[in-house]
């Protein structure tokens, strides 16, 4: 299904049951709405889910950057609108992670955020590897992104499962533009300070092995009443490498007092 919201066309998905509370997902930079497969399969007999291409990924509109999380978090807010959803809770991973924190720093129908293998800032050292990832997509194409990514994103043993190789192909068909425009968007990231404003519940939740485990642990340290979860045996797209522990996870949070 598709939505014109914020100036571009959003291609979306709904599963589960009607009349039950919803879950938005927000995915990674280079994948799609299929990155939350084995989160729909888990979640779609108790809840409402709500599934969507990022601005410049899978079947939505790829228009030229750059983009802004706060752009990112209006195509949200957008989509909820269109649908008329009054209140849900809010999954991302990633730059979803970093839209949901935006999310919440400006108020909105969510209640409960999951902060998936995400950060709060970039160091000098962090943007440089991003204007370089910027630079190779721009210059040579997504395929040359993407072995470097695999290795970032899973652990050893996990990369040549099919659930790996299924990802691969994701970031290999990520249009250039949403690629860079989001890539741009991340570089700018920076709510460090404000993580203590954050009036709803948090889960954070990282792989263990994820080079961003850290800015996860931290947000968990910092937004006021925040639950930390590590993941052991997976990286940087633990709902895909350990399904069942990321979905425990979300599961106890999600059902918590």
């Amino acid at each position: 299904m598709r939505a014109k919201v914020n100036g571009i066309e959003i291609n979306y998905e709904i599963h589960g049951k009607d009349d039950a509370p919803w879950i938005v997902w927000s995915h990674s930079l280079a994948s799609s709405v299929r990155m939350w497969d084995p989160q729909i399969a888990a979640f779609k007999d108790r809840y409402q889910l709500l599934v969507y291409d990022m601005r410049g990924h899978g079947a939505t509109s790829a228009p030229k950057g750059p983009y802004s999380l706060d752009r990112l978090a209006d195509d949200v807010l957008g989509l909820v609108s269109f649908l008329k959803i009054q209140k849900a809770f809010f999954c991302g991973l990633a730059i979803g992670g970093m839209i949901g924190q935006t999310l919440a720093l400006r108020g909105g129908p969510f209640e409960r955020l999951v902060l998936a293998d995400t950060g709060h800032a970039q160091n000098a050292d962090a943007i440089k590897q991003w204007e370089e990832r910027i630079r190779i997509a721009e210059s040579q194409g997504m395929k040359a992104l993407v072995a470097s990514t695999m290795e970032r994103w899973f652990t050893a043993p996990f990369r040549d499962s099919l659930s790996a190789k299924k990802i691969a192909a994701l970031i290999a068909a990520t249009p250039v533009a949403g690629y860079v425009g989001c890539g741009q968007a991340i570089i700018k990231l920076n709510t460090t300070a404000r993580l203590k404003d954050i009036k709803v519940p948090v889960l954070a939740v990282t792989g263990e092995q994820d080079g961003a485990a850290a800015g996860t642990r931290y947000i968990g340290e910092n937004v006021p009443g925040a639950k930390f979860v590590g993941i052991p045996q997976a990286a940087h797209i633990a709902n895909v490498e350990q399904p069942e522990a990321f979905n425990r996870a979300l599961q106890a949070f999600l059902t918590s007092r």
